[in-house]
Parts: C-alpha cells; sequence; structure tokens
C-alpha cells in the first residue's frame, strides 16, 4: 500500500503547486506592468531635453540603454524564479525541439553568469543521475506494484493490468507536461538527462509490459491484437522520440524489433513479420531525417538485417520475396530520405585550398570515401549485400530458388550507389555482390578442375542451371553498364573521383561477370552467347566514349581510359568465346594492333596503352601453352608450322604498333612498344630454333637446356625492357625491378647453364643440325644477350652490374666454344663418360688461345678494360691447361704444337702492348675504371 500512497501524494503535490503557479504567473504580470510604467516615465523625461540636438537614431536608442532594476530577494522572487522554471515564457524556438534534435538549448537570461564555468562534481551528480534513477524507479516501481497485488490477491488481473495501463499513460502525460513547462529553462549540458524523456521512456516500457502480460500471461488478448497494440506502442514512442531525443527513438526501435518475438503465432507469415519491420524501419528512419540523426538509422539498418538473416538461416525452406521487399525500402528510404542527398557541413577550414595540386587530389578521394552520416549508408549496403548473396547461398533452403530476389536487391543496391557520391559504398558493396553472387552460383571445385586438370576433381556443380547463371550474369552486367552510363552522363565535374569510381566499377563487373560465367558455364569451343554479349558490352563501351568525349580529347580523363580498357577486356573475352588455340592468340594480337592503329582517328592516350595490354595477354597465352595450338597438333617442320604466326605475327604487328608511334609525344608507351616489340623478335628466333633443333618437340615435362634458355632469354630482354623505360622516365620500379631481374638471371646462368644442365653433365643431346643445336640456343644466344645488355648498362647502371654482366656474357661465350669443340669431336652426344681425345684436347687450347685474342682486340678496340681483364683470365687459363694438361696427356706433335701455339700468341700479346705503349705513352693512362668508352678513344 506504499507505493500507492506514495503515488498519489506526487499527485496531488503537483497539482498544488500547478495552482500555485498561476498565482505566480498574476504577481509576475503585475510586476512586469509597473516596470514597464516606469520605463515609459524614464524615456519621456531623457528625451526631452535631448530633443534638439540628438538624432532620431539616438533618441530611439536611448530607451534601450535604460539599465532594469533587479528585484530584491524575497517570497515573490522565489514565487518568480518557479514561474521561470515551470512555466517560463516561450522562446522564439521551442527548446523542446531542440533538445529532440541533440541541439545546444540556451540557459536563460536571468541565469547567473557563474553557471558558465565549469561544471562541479554536485552539479554533475544531481542534475543527471537523479533523473536516470529516478526513470528507472519509476519503470521498477510499476512492476512492483503490480508483484504486491499480484502476492497480496487485492486485485484481479484485470484490475491490475488496467491500473498499469493507466500508470504508463500517467507517466507519458507528465513527461509531455514537464516538457512544455521547464526544458526551455533547463541549461543544456543536461540535455542526456532530460526529464520528460526519462518519464515518457518508463511509461512505454510499461505499456509494453501490459500488453505482453495481457497476451502472453493472462490470455485477455489474442496474438493478432496483441502484435497490433505493441506495435502502437513502440512506433508512438518513436513518434514521441521527436519531441524527447534520439535516446526515446532507440527504445521504440528496440520495442519494435521484439515486438514479434513476444508474439507467438502456429502460422508464421513473413509478409506480416517484414512488413511490420519496414513500417516500424520506415518511422525511424522519418524521425531521423528530421532530426538529422545518425545512431538511431544505423541501428534499424542493422536490426532489420539481423531479422531477414535469422529468418533466412532459421526457417526452412524461406521465402525471399518479403525480406528482399524490406531491403528495397531501406535502400530507397536511405537513397531518397536520409541521408539522401545530404551534403557536407562546411567547417571552419572548408574553405581552405590546398597548396598543391596533389594534395587537391588525394583530399578530393578522402572526401569521397568519407561522406557525411556514412554509418547509415554503409550499415544498408552490409545488409542488403549479406542477405543477397544469402538468397543464393547453397548452405539455405528456399521456397523457391531467389536469383530474381538477387538480382533485383543487388540493382536496387547498385542504383542507390549511382544516385549520388554520398553512396559510394553502396556502388562498391553492389560490385562486390555481383561478383561474388555469380561466383557462388556454382561449385568451386568446377573451377579448380577447369585451372588444373591434373588435380581429377569432379566437373562443376551448378546449383542452378547454366542458363540461368549466364543469364543473371549477363543482365547484372547490363544493369551496371547501365548505371555508370547514368553517372557518366551528368559528368559530375565537382565530383570528378565518383565518375572515375563508377568508370572503374563499369569496366571491372561486367568483365568479370562475363568471365566467370564462360568459365563456368560456356562452351570453350564455340560459345554464342557470351561472345554477343561480350562484343555487345565492348562496343557499348567504346560508343559510350565516343559519345562523352567527342570533339573533348584534352578533357579525355581516367574514367574514359578505364572505360577503353574494359571495352578490350569484353573482346578478349568475346575471342575467346568464338575461336580457340591460334585463332584466338591471332586475333588478339590484331586487336591490340588496331586500339593503336586507331589512334589515327582519335587521339586518345590510352589506345597505345591498349596494345600494350594485348601483348601481356597474348604472352599469357603463351606461358600457358607455349606451342600455341597444343602438342598434339604442332607440326614438326622447322619453322613452317604454328609457332611461326603464333610469335611471328604478334611480333610484326608490335613492330608496326612501335613505328606508328615513334613521334609520339607520350615517350613511356612508346618506348615500351619498341622495347615489347624487341623481346617478341627475340623470342620468336629463340623459339624457332628450339623447335627446329628438338625434332619438333617444343615441350617436355622434363626440364631442358632449350627451356632455360628461354627463361633466360625472357629476363634478358626484360631487363633491357626495364632500363629502357628508366632512362626515358626515371623510376625506382624499372631501375631496380631491371637489375633484380637481370641478377636472378645471372644466377640461373650459373647454377643451370653451367651445371644443372650441362649438356657434358646431363647427356642431353645437341641436336643433328651443327651450329643450329641446343649449344646456340643454350649458350650463344644469351651469351650475345648479354654482351649487348652489358655494352646498353654502360654508363646507365651500377659498374659492378656492368662488369657482371659482361663476365656472365664472357663464361656463356667461352661454355659455347668449349662444348662446341667437344661436339666437333664427339658428335651430339658431348657426356663425359666418353672421355677426351688428344686431338680435341689440343683443340681446347687453339681454341681458348684465339678466344682470348679476340677478347684483347675487341677490350682495345672499344677501351673496356673488363674486356681487356676477361682476355687476361682466359689466356691465363689457356696457360695453365698447356703446362698441366697438355703436357701430360698429349703425345708427339700435337705437344709440342701446344707449347709452340702457347708461346707464338704469348709473344705476339707481349709485342702488342709493347707497340701501344711504346708508340702514344701509356694509351690506357686516361681510362677510369668506371668511365669506359663506348668506342675507340
Amino acid at each position: 500500500m506504499f507505493e500507492a500512497i506514495a503515488l498519489l501524494a506526487f499527485a496531488m503535490a503537483l497539482v498544488a503547486f500547478l495552482r500555485g503557479r498561476n498565482t505566480a504567473e498574476r504577481l509576475d504580470a503585475e510586476i512586469e506592468s509597473l516596470k514597464a510604467e516606469i520605463a515609459r516615465l524614464a524615456r519621456q523625461r531623457v528625451a526631452e531635453p535631448a530633443a534638439e540636438i540628438a538624432p532620431p537614431e539616438e533618441a530611439e536608442a536611448a530607451p534601450e540603454a535604460v539599465p532594469q532594476q533587479e528585484p530584491a530577494e524575497g517570497p515573490w522572487s522565489q514565487a518568480r524564479q518557479g514561474a521561470r522554471i515551470f512555466g517560463g515564457e516561450a522562446a522564439q524556438e521551442p527548446a523542446a525541439e531542440r533538445v529532440a534534435r541533440e541541439e545546444p538549448v540556451a540557459a536563460a537570461v536571468t541565469q547567473p553568469v557563474a553557471a558558465a564555468r565549469g561544471e562541479s562534481l554536485e552539479s554533475r551528480i544531481g542534475g543527471r543521475w537523479p533523473v536516470w534513477v529516478g526513470g528507472l524507479a519509476l519503470a521498477l516501481g510499476g512492476y512492483f506494484l503490480v508483484q504486491y497485488s499480484i502476492e497480496a490477491g487485492l486485485l484481479s488481473p484485470a484490475v491490475r493490468l488496467t491500473l498499469a495501463a493507466a500508470f504508463g499513460l500517467f507517466l507519458g502525460v507528465v513527461g509531455e507536461v514537464i516538457r512544455r513547462r521547464a526544458v526551455p529553462t533547463i541549461a543544456d549540458r543536461f540535455r542526456n538527462a532530460m526529464i520528460p524523456g526519462v518519464l515518457t521512456a518508463a511509461g512505454a516500457v510499461t505499456l509494453f509490459g501490459v500488453v505482453y502480460a495481457a497476451h502472453g500471461i493472462y490470455g485477455f488478448i489474442g496474438a493478432g491484437t496483441a502484435f497490433t497494440l505493441l506495435a502502437l506502442v513502440s512506433l508512438a514512442t518513436v513518434g514521441l522520440s521527436l519531441l524527447h531525443g534520439q535516446a526515446l527513438a532507440g527504445l521504440g526501435l528496440l520495442a519494435s524489433l521484439l515486438t514479434p518475438l513476444f508474439v507467438s503465432s502456429d502460422e508464421p507469415r513473413p509478409w506480416v513479420l517484414f512488413g511490420f519491420l519496414t513500417i516500424a524501419w520506415f518511422a525511424t528512419l522519418a524521425a531521423s531525417r528530421l532530426r538529422r540523426w545518425t545512431v538511431v538509422p544505423t541501428l534499424a539498418n542493422i536490426g532489420l538485417g539481423l531479422w531477414g538473416l535469422a529468418y533466412v538461416a532459421l526457417s526452412t525452406p524461406f521465402e525471399a520475396p518479403p525480406v528482399a521487399f524490406a531491403l528495397l525500402v531501406m535502400l530507397a528510404g536511405v537513397g531518397l530520405i536520409w541521408p539522401g542527398s545530404a551534403e557536407r557541413q562546411a567547417g571552419p577550414g572548408a574553405t581552405a585550398k590546398p597548396a598543391r595540386p596533389e594534395a587537391a587530389v588525394a583530399g578530393a578521394w578522402e572526401r569521397l570515401f568519407t561522406p557525411p552520416h556514412a554509418a547509415i549508408t554503409i550499415s544498408a549496403a552490409v545488409v542488403s549485400t549479406v542477405l543477397a548473396l544469402l538468397f543464393i547461398s547453397p548452405a539455405v533452403n528456399a521456397l523457391r530458388f531467389p536469383v530474381t530476389e538477387f538480382v533485383v536487391v543487388v540493382a536496387a543496391l547498385a542504383a542507390a550507389g549511382a544516385m549520388r557520391p554520398t553512396a559510394v559504398y553502396a556502388a562498391l558493396f553492389a560490385a562486390f555482390a555481383a561478383i561474388a553472387g555469380i561466383w557462388s552460383l556454382t561449385a568451386l571445385s568446377g573451377v579448380l578442375a577447369y585451372l588444373d586438370p591434373s588435380l581429377n576433381l569432379p566437373a562443376p556443380e551448378i546449383v542452378v542451371s547454366g542458363l540461368t547463371a549466364m543469364l543473371t550474369a549477363m543482365t547484372l552486367s547490363a544493369l551496371f553498364a547501365l548505371f555508370g552510363t547514368f553517372v557518366l552522363a551528368r559528368r559530375p565535374a565537382a565530383n570528378r573521383q565518383f565518375a572515375i569510381l563508377w568508370a572503374g566499377v563499369v569496366a571491372v563487373v561486367p568483365n568479370a561477370l562475363l568471365a566467370m560465367s564462360f568459365l563456368m558455364t560456356g562452351n570453350f569451343a564455340f560459345d554464342l552467347s557470351h561472345g554477343l554479349a561480350a562484343f555487345a558490352g565492348g562496343l557499348f563501351l567504346l560508343g559510350l566514349v565516343e559519345w562523352l568525349y567527342r570533339g573533348r580529347v584534352e578533357e579525355l580523363d581516367l574514367a574514359a581510359g578505364l572505360l577503353v580498357l574494359g571495352s578490350f577486356g569484353l573482346f578478349v573475352i568475346g575471342l575467346h568465346a568464338w575461336t580457340d588455340g591460334l585463332a584466338t592468340t591471332l586475333l588478339i594480337a590484331f586487336l591490340g594492333a588496331g586500339y593503336t592503329f586507331a589512334t589515327r582517328l582519335r587521339a586518345w592516350p590510352v589506345l597505345p596503352w591498349i596494345t600494350v595490354s594485348a601483348a601481356v595477354v597474348v604472352l599469357a597465352r603463351i606461358a600457358w601453352e607455349p606451342t600455341i595450338v597444343g602438342a598434339g597438333a604442332l607440326g614438326r617442320t622447322p619453322v613452317f608450322n604454328a609457332l611461326l604466326p603464333g610469335y611471328g605475327i604478334p611480333a610484326l604487328l608490335l613492330v608496326a604498333s612501335a613505328y606508328l608511334m615513334r613521334v609520339s609525344p607520350h615517350t613511356r608507351v612508346r618506348n615500351l612498344l619498341q622495347a615489347l616489340a624487341s623481346l617478341f623478335v627475340l623470342l620468336t628466333l629463340a623459339i624457332l630454333v628450339r623447335h627446329a633443333m628438338n625434332g619438333g618437340v617444343l615441350d617436355s615435362s622434363v626440364p631442358t637446356l632449350g627451356e632455360q634458355a628461354i627463361y633466360t632469354l625472357l629476363a634478358i630482354g626484360a631487363s633491357g625492357i626495364f632500363m629502357t623505360l628508366d632512362g626515358r622516365s626515371p623510376s625506382p620500379v624499372f631501375r631496380y625491378g631491371g637489375m633484380v631481374l637481370g641478377a636472378l638471371s645471372m644466377l640461373s646462368v650459373l647454377s643451370a647453364h653451367l651445371v644443372g644442365l650441362n649438356p657434358y653433365f646431363s647427356g642431353e643431346l645437341l641436336g643433328s643440325i651443327p651450329f643450329f643445336d641446343l649449344l646456340l640456343i643454350g649458350y650463344l644466344l644469351p651469351g650475345i644477350g648479354y654482351a649487348g645488355l652489358a655494352w646498353y648498362a654502360r654508363g646507365r647502371r651500377p659498374l659492378p652490374y656492368v662488369m657482371a654482366l659482361a663476365v656472365s656474357g664472357a663464361v656463356l661465350a667461352f661454355a659455347w666454344a668449349t662444348l662446341s669443340v667437344r661436339r666437333f669431336w664427339q658428335g651430339e652426344n658431348v657426356a663425359d663418360w666418353k672421355g677426351f681425345l688428344q686431338g680435341e684436347t689440343y683443340t681446347y687450347s687453339v681454341v681458348w688461345l684465339v678466344l682470348g685474342v679476340l677478347l684483347l682486340v675487341a677490350g682495345s678496340h672499344f677501351n673496356a678494360k673488363s674486356i681487356r681483364i676477361a682476355s687476361a683470365v682466359l689466356v691465363f687459363i689457356a696457360v695453365l691447361k698447356v703446362f698441366l694438361v697438355d703436357m701430360s696427356n698429349l703425345e708427339g706433335v700435337l705437344r709440342a704444337l701446344s707449347f709452340i701455339g702457347l708461346g707464338g700468341v704469348l709473344i705476339g700479346i707481349g709485342l702488342f702492348y709493347q707497340k701501344i705503349l711504346s708508340g702514344g705513352g701509356d694509351a690506357f693512362a686516361g681510362e677510369a675504371d668506371g668511365g669506359e668508352g663506348r668506342g675507340r678513344a
């Protein structure tokens, strides 16, 4: 009974105080009238003597300068202070509305100046904690009152529920009364502890508990009625949050999300469930839009997503349309209502201009990825993406496989991302959802089986039919292309980064979707549907660039380049769908060259780079299948086989493209085309030689010297390409990347060419044709490549690196000459187990001495100390060989000739140096270690 008595006393005290407030208001009005009369008399007295000399403006301003006398302390001032608290004058804008928007509320004019100082611990505790604890106490008081009445058996359940409902309504009314009377004079620092909001929240909790008890405990009302009443309570709470702030909106949202859990039904109806959740979400969003809240709508998105996730994961089977409908409403609300077109609020430094253009670009990208109210958009995008992917996941069981719902949700998410730059994350999540969704329509084992047939995995398990997966990929590709066109057609000059991002999405998503669809469901021999879709998409992107940038070449930016690159990718997919083998490789090469040839019609800077991309694709196809047409279909005729057009035609097209770009101002792409053309020519020669000397067999499961030689040649060519690019456009990537590549190739020479794959140790046959054999591609061509690279690197790279290249070339040349001598005497099998013949041993001495003399002449001609040092080393090796090997192994005239030849060569070398030094002094004195000239001094 004590709770009831306390409640009654509180009500009587409130009524008495309101009556006293009326008396205070009447007295205050009388005092104000007296003060106005005194002010009027004062104005008359001041205005009469000053009327002749004072301007009219000053005369009008004079009354405002008259100070008002502060009333003395006493009972009337206390009554007036009470009126200010519970019935103060209305401000220009109701303070309750500012509190509901969580904006600062100005204190009353009569508030002492000392209140503006730092808040004390006493005011912090006294102004906030009693409010919070008091609201909790009121809610618990209602609960304990009901509990007591139940235990004492005083009242029937119906009466108890009626009194509890009346108590909840009473709390709401009291909160509204206090809001209208007290909020205008409450300081801003107490806005998170507003008494009206706490009372209203306590009333809402009480009413919510009453409805649940009437249904779940006593069974007074049915499920439908209980659901309706709970929904009304929660929605009313959300509506009242417009007056009491965001915290009450959160409480109403929580009540709305919990309402379906408190009402059980034998026949669950998902349309009713998600219809109510959608209404509650929409009410929350509308309130958030009016008050510009961020936290509550973000929580509403998450709550709706959790309900959808629980329903899809736990219901067997589930219905996708209700969930999809809720997601569509959520995306529409986020895109059109809140945050919608909300812009970033300008700060104090918003107009400051960056000092550098790079900083301006970086700032623009930062602004794009940090939009205002990003939490709302990101939460909606994450929820939509997760549920859309869950629709088509094999882990759940749907009543009807919801491919249509998946497409609709992803399309709506993409549309929301295309409407405004502030929804950039919606666009990114839509792209991810589309790619991941098409991937999930097929089994992962099928992809691995296509990529590596040796795994012997089962055929791909398509979750849906191949036709459905293909149509889904094509539909999403077309939708993303249309959304991108919508963004780019508006040409947002102020949001250039947003246009670039969407151009990237349009370039990537259709390529990824069609490629996966073709890989999973297509016919690799000939696929009409994928080919048509790919070629149509490529032509559409090229037409879009032509339409947007025709006659405005100077404005052709990164967005246009991405679209052109996307068109090339789609054309490549179409060529793979309609052709195979050699035809695919050649058509890709022609396609790439066609973009460079198109520079005669359109001066788009991106066109030559597409040719470079085509060369990369051709190289990838060569790496995947070096025979172009397959080992079984490759003819054994030297030169005139599929390798000649497969390697030679792309090389010729690159040469033509490089020649066409010879006068282009774009030096980087010009130099890159020239380097690629050189690389393809060298690769063509190397592959034809290897095919000819191996009897028409190009590939093998056992590593061969010829295969390793191709890799070495590729490394040498790539190192030269990087050096060329670094010379024209200096870059650490080109400089150090080329040096690392050259160093790795030199290590492969030491490990593979000289030891691991050396025919002397491996016993590999050299081929039946002399000179054009394995030694040519394995030693002589790489040696020439290293020599040329060393010559090209002089003055461009550090001296140790240049000397290492020269030494590698000399070592390979020495190995080629030595093994060629052994081939002359031993045939195409030069294995070590065959031993040495005396004539062969003598020939080594002759060849080494001749090679040393040639190196000496070359070093003198080019004034290159490194070559002369190599000559000296080689002659020294020959001297050791003659004295240590020939003396013991040769007999008769061969031993004599060996020493005679050695002596003659050494004397000749000495005479050469004497003539050089005697004729012109020290001819090599001015030669620096690192300053070797390219020609003769």
